[in-house]
């Protein structure tokens, strides 16, 4: 004899959650540092050249709507928002 499994209810609709910000250069998702850059050139596949002030590294801008001229913050080579100073 097979035990039934009672049916959970359905979720009921849940407000859409609020997007976290970063705050202090500090990244949301594990808070270590997140770097400020600035945007220098776009590059295909989602993809920006920025100058760090030391030198320019290539980082993924596919969670942030970023331009030539934003400063980003980057963690582990991802933008993580556009930020104005």
């Amino acid at each position: 004899m097979s035990a039934e499994r009672p049916l959970l209810p359905m979720a009921a609709a849940q407000a859409p959650r609020a997007v976290p910000q970063c705050y202090d250069d500090v990244c949301i998702t594990c808070s270590d540092e997140a770097v400020a850059v600035k945007v220098v050139e776009l590059l295909p596949d989602e993809l920006a050249r920025v100058d760090t002030g030391q030198t320019v590294e290539e980082v993924s801008v596919a969670l942030v709507s970023a331009a030539v001229g934003d400063t980003i913050l980057v963690h582990a080579k991802e933008a993580i928002a556009v930020i104005s100073l």
